[in-house]
This record gives C-alpha cells, structure tokens and sequence, in this order.
C-alpha cells in the first residue's frame, strides 16, 4: 500500500482524471445473437451474455463456448484486453457485469453484450468496473421489470478513475493477491462439492426396476402452491420477509440484507407463510431449473412470492424429497418442460408431474441424513468453506473501493463520488 501512495504522490500529485468509457474507448460495439442450438463442442470460442453472470469473474483467458462460424451471417469477434458487458439481465443491481478476456484466441461475442476495446490495463478496468461506484452507474435510469436492459450509450457514459498504466499495473497486483486467496478457498469447496454430488448421485441411483421403490410424482406426495403478486411498490423497510426468486440461489436461501424485501404483515396472506422444511423452487429466470434452497426455522416468517413455488412433503422426509431435486435430474427435467424466450419459466403443474423414487422411509431418512452433513459443508453460508469465502469476499470489496477511490484531478483534497 505504501508503494502504492508514493507512486500515487508522485505521478498524480495533482489527483486522477476521470474520463467516460465512451472516451478511454478505442472502439465499442454490440455482439451478435448465438442461439442456443448453434453452440457446437469445438469451433471458434464464443461467449453468451447469461455467462457474463454466472461464468466468468473479473477475467477469464478461455471461453467454456463454441460456435460453429457458419451460423454466424454477421460475426463480432473480441480479443485479448477487450471488456465484455452484459447488456441484459433479471436484475437493476446486477445489470451490465462485466469481465475481462486476457486469452490470446479470437472469439465471438454473442448477442446483448457490448464490447469494449481499449489501451488501459483490462483487470484494472474489470475492477474498477466492478466497484460500488460503477455499479450505481450501470444501474442509474434502469427500471425494475423481468427484463433489465442497459446500451451502448449507456455503457459509454459510466465515468470512472484513470491513473497512470503504471499505478493501474500495481493497483491489480495488489487485487489479484486477494483473489487468488479466494480463489484458493473456492477451489476446495469445489472439491467439497464433486464430493457432495459424488456420494448424492450413488445414494440416489434408483432403477425403474426396483421393486423395493415406488416412483411418484410431486403433486402425488406434497402440497405446492405458487406465490402471491405482491405490489413491489407497496414493500416496506421492515416486517415480514419475502421469499422472492432473488432470494433462490442453487442450493441456497440468500437473505443477505441488500437481497430482502418486506412486506407490512401477513393478514389474509396466511397460506403464504412458509414453514420449517419447505422446499422452495424459483420458477422463471435465466437459471430456472437450477434455483432451489430449504427453508430453515431461524429463516421465518417469509411471505412467498409470485413465480416462486413452494414444496411441502405431506408423506415422504422434505430433505430426501431435497436432495433428489438437487441431484440434477430435476435441471434436465426442467430444460425439457421450460418456455424459451428472454425469461425461461418452469409452471407449477409441470413441477407437480416431476417423478421421484421413494423406498421405504427408514432408507429415506438415512439417505437424507448423510447427505444434509455434505450439504451443510458445502452451501451453508453460516459455517465452513462459504462462510470463510464469504468473509474473505467483503475483506476484497472493501480493499478493491478503497484502493479504486482517488482523488479527482482538480478537486484538492477531494475524493471520488
């Protein structure tokens, strides 16, 4: 840090010029639509906006994408250094993610992404572009509704920090230290996890052909109900939380504080209230079929929401019935039956017709039993790897924003806003 500032005192004395995207860029320019049945095993490496947001972090050097170049009658290829925007999402607060491509192949960008070619360091700029400061750019003017969109103009008009490349140089040195430790820690939870799924998928490898084992099907075992419209204008800074598809993470109940939403009580919204054990599924969404999590009683009261389902074993153990749906088979199944278009949607009568093995309840028990202590080590935001991960996550933001904060050129004294 001390390096830091000394080169901060001697190239900026003055402070740090703030410049608009629109100005640092060398060229911008929108992608180009890739379906989802043009994408091939091999071919010219590619990238897809949904990616942006659950793929890539701050920089990726190899696309986990290929396309076929004769699927493509008008190709937006990128390459190393460029800055990649998602210009469509589910979310104002998460609109216009960005990522840096530091490989060395040409690629193609597919459809609603913008992207940014430039001469500054491209991790400096993922990083700044990932600050509190940025984001409140990215969201300012976007309006709430199932689809979020940002542009190109808008994209050119975020204004952020631009010392000198060499002060930029050391800035992601210092950041990277950071992300690798992460990055350690995340590696052993995915260890964690292949082991999770490992022992998940053995457990729960039923035959057809098993007579020790009846297949019955959601709605034939529990209570579902699909969640009330609440007016999102009426929410309140206090209450009784609600259970959104913001709150419905793969295998996770996100209620961090920036996530929740409250409504002023529950009178005549009770069969909304949920209970211990409940097994909830988002029903729309670019992850729909993969968005799912377990109510627990230091979770409540919640209120469900609108395209969100509830689940409510009446004869079979909810942590069995659980860990089936996590299992993948529930995904594939839901891929199948989901509507296509911008926001892909699950309904509920299609989750009640998805068919589980039961054996006998003991079996379910002890199955569940194992499989709740690999869960907890995995996805439990309260203990463990993904608490750890979570501490060192706020440790990075907050050392990220105070690094990314300069003094404006011209502003003695001042600081960034």
């Amino acid at each position: 840090m001390s390096r830091l500032s000394e080169m901060i005192k001697e190239l900026c004395p003055d402070g740090v010029e703030y410049k608009k995207l629109g100005e640092i860029a060398t060229n911008i320019f929108r992608g180009a639509g890739i379906k989802r049945d043009e994408l091939a095993e091999e071919g010219i490496p590619c990238v897809r906006y949904g990616e942006i947001y659950t793929t890539y972090g701050i920089w990726f050097d190899v696309c986990i994408s290929h396309t076929n170049e004769k699927f493509l009658s008008n190709p937006k290829y990128f390459g190393y250094g460029d800055i990649l925007f998602a210009i469509t999402g589910e979310s104002v607060e998460e609109i216009a993610k960005s990522t840096a491509y530091i490989g060395h192949d040409k690629c193609v960008a597919g459809g609603d992404i913008v992207v940014l070619q430039h001469e500054q360091n491209p991790k400096y700029l993922s990083y700044v572009l990932s600050t509190d400061m940025a984001q409140r750019q990215k969201s300012k003017g976007r309006v709430k509704s199932k689809v979020v969109h940002s542009s190109v103009p808008a994209i050119k008009e975020i204004s952020i920090p631009v010392p000198p490349l060499a002060i930029q140089n050391e800035i992601v040195k210092l950041l990277d230290n950071f992300t690798e430790l992460t990055a350690e820690l995340t590696a052993e939870l995915q260890l964690r996890k292949k082991q999770y799924s490992f022992y998940r998928d053995s457990l729960l490898n039923f035959s057809r052909d098993d007579v020790d084992v009846e297949w019955r099907t959601l709605g034939e075992t529990c209570d579902t109900l699909s969640g009330f419209p609440f007016d999102s204008s009426q929410f309140t800074s206090s209450g009784i939380r609600l259970m959104r598809g913001m709150n419905v993470k793969r295998g996770v109940l996100d209620f961090r504080e920036e996530n929740n939403r409250y409504w002023k009580g529950y009178d005549g919204l009770e069969k909304y209230l949920l209970e211990s054990d409940d097994i909830i599924i988002a029903m729309d969404g670019s992850l729909v079929g993969q968005s799912y999590g377990l109510v627990k009683e230091e979770q409540r009261p919640l209120l469900l929401v609108q395209r969100v389902a509830r689940v409510r074993s009446r004869k079979a153990n909810p942590h069995y019935i659980y860990h089936y749906i996590s299992s993948g088979r529930f995904t594939d199944y839901v891929n199948l039956k989901r509507t296509a278009g911008a926001v892909p949607h699950i309904s509920l009568r299609d989750i009640e017709h998805f068919k589980i093995p039961f054996p006998s309840t003991e079996k379910q028990n002890q199955i569940a039993a194992i499989l709740d202590r690999f869960d907890a080590l995995c996805h439990d935001l309260t203990q463990g790897l993904p608490a750890e991960i979570a501490a060192r996550k706020k440790q990075y933001e907050y050392y990220r924003d105070k690094l990314l904060t300069f003094p404006r050129k011209g502003e003695s004294g001042g600081s960034a806003r």
